[in-house]
């Protein structure tokens, strides 16, 4: 127990079975998913060569919030991470809302990539309807997740592997082409600045860290996943210093390379900008190549999305903001019936994407759009008031310390601020903000209606 800030490390019978190399490559691989590889053309169509701008700025939120949640995770490494400090830092409230945000959040990305996933296999196999497809792969990531959470962490190491083997290989090629080393390459680095480097204007660059805030997600996951794992201090603490040289080099870097490939204007916005740059290179099968490296970042987004909304529902169910039958364990320390609960909800908003992809599904995957922002400003009001308790009962537990604390703090609220303030005012996002806004007062109210007032009477 560490008593002194009023936060359990009890596992409640997880298995402690995931080793470093599982934490610093889920690390890893969660912070590059298959908006990178396809959505980052639209970014670039959007903003221009100054993309690199909004990936720098939206990069650094994240950045700032990682090194928050590494802060307190650790200090006080628990089951349910954020929902725990949200919990004992503001209250019942919060850790109910930023739980259950949470949890919507990423059984809403379930659904949505194994749609995708289907996309992508459809050409394969065209013989089974693309439902048949999203059915085949939520049976089999569900299943990878139930055998054990070793079985969980191997999967994702592979497909994380994947992923970050391809951006390397990508950084290295096009270092050397854009420098004219490559042959038959020219020197190309000018093409960033080829019709002025903030081509769209500022307000672009605003619009810009609003599409690309969202492709950082699924960062904080090291934070929840170091609770099954046998070094949660030094796992997450070596996993957030690293992420500025992650959010540097493979969403900056690999950006900035994009754009001096090829000029901005010619980088395609269907299908991806990488497989367009690898055939540039003139290596043959690229196209192939990528579509099966975002088949693999799908995938791995499908599988952790899966195992991220199980344990936080876990977590959940421990403090009482969800049914007590969801603690089931089994055998091999699996929380199966919070697995299978998260997994029904993605069959239901997988089907609802068939049978009404512009109602049910619309809903579902529009309004965890600004999600994301309001646990981001939850988790940096929280940091706020756990470094103060910290500060005055367990100074010794602070071995990874925020930045200019509470400076960059406030800092980082004001910035979320902002953001969700430019949503409102950009036409193409405005849907996901309101219908975030909705999602966010329906579970404040379930809150106010059910919980409090079941404490209240107990």
């Amino acid at each position: 127990m560490v008593e002194e800030v009023g936060i359990e490390r009890d596992d409640a019978g997880l298995r402690r079975s995931l080793k470093n190399r599982h934490l610093q490559m889920i690390a890893l691989g969660g912070i590059i998913g298959a908006s990178l590889f396809i959505g980052s053309g639209a970014v670039i169509s959007t903003v221009g060569p100054a993309a690199v701008l909004s990936y720098a700025l939206g990069g650094l939120i994240v950045v700032l919030v990682m090194r928050m949640l590494g802060e307190m995770a650790t200090a006080a490494p628990t089951l349910g991470s954020f929902m725990e400090y949200a919990r004992t830092s503001l209250g019942d409230w919060a850790g109910f809302t930023i739980g259950w945000l949470y949890w919507y959040y990423w059984v809403g990305v379930v659904a949505f990539e194994a749609v995708v996933g289907a996309e992508l296999l459809n050409p394969l196999v065209p013989v089974l309807p693309q439902w048949v497809l999203s059915l085949v792969l939520m049976l089999a990531l569900t299943a990878t997740n139930l055998v054990s959470v070793r079985s969980f962490g191997e999967t994702e190491f592979w497909l994380a592997s994947i992923k970050v083997i391809t951006i390397v290989i990508f950084l290295l090629c096009g270092t050397i082409f854009v420098l004219g080393l490559w042959p038959g390459a020219e020197f190309s680095v000018g093409n960033i600045a080829r019709d002025g480097f903030v081509a769209n204007g500022w307000f672009a660059v605003l619009h810009g860290v609003v599409i690309v805030i969202f492709s950082y997600f699924g960062t904080e996951i090291v934070t929840i996943v170091s609770a099954e794992s046998d070094e949660p201090e030094r796992s997450v603490a070596k996993a957030t210093k690293a992420v500025v040289w992650r959010v540097l080099l493979f969403y900056v870097g690999s950006v900035a390379l994009l754009v001096m490939i090829t000029p901005w204007q010619d980088i395609p916005t269907e299908g991806s900008p990488y497989a367009a740059a690898f055939a540039r290179f003139g290596l043959p099968g690229a196209e192939v190549v990528v579509n099966v490296v975002v088949f693999t970042a799908v995938i791995s987004v499908l599988n952790s999305g899966l195992y991220t909304a199980s344990r936080m529902l876990f977590a959940l169910q421990r403090r009482g903001f969800a049914p007590g039958w969801v603690r089931d364990v089994n055998r091999r320390g699996v929380p199966w019936k919070a697995i299978l609960l998260s997994t029904l909800v993605g069959y239901v908003a997988v089907a609802a994407s068939y049978v009404s992809p512009d109602t049910i599904f619309y809903f579902i995957i529009n309004s965890a759009g600004a999600v994301a922002l309001f646990i981001y400003a939850i988790i940096a009001a929280s940091q706020l008031r756990m470094r103060r308790r910290l500060e005055q009962e367990a100074p010794e537990r602070l071995k990874l310390k925020m930045w200019f604390f509470p400076y960059l703090t406030w800092a980082t609220l004001v910035v979320i601020a902002a953001v969700i303030v430019t949503m409102g005012a950009i036409g193409e996002v405005r849907s996901q903000l309101t219908l975030s806004l909705v999602s966010l007062a329906a579970i404040l109210l379930v809150y106010l209606l059910f919980v409090r007032q079941r404490r209240r009477s107990a």
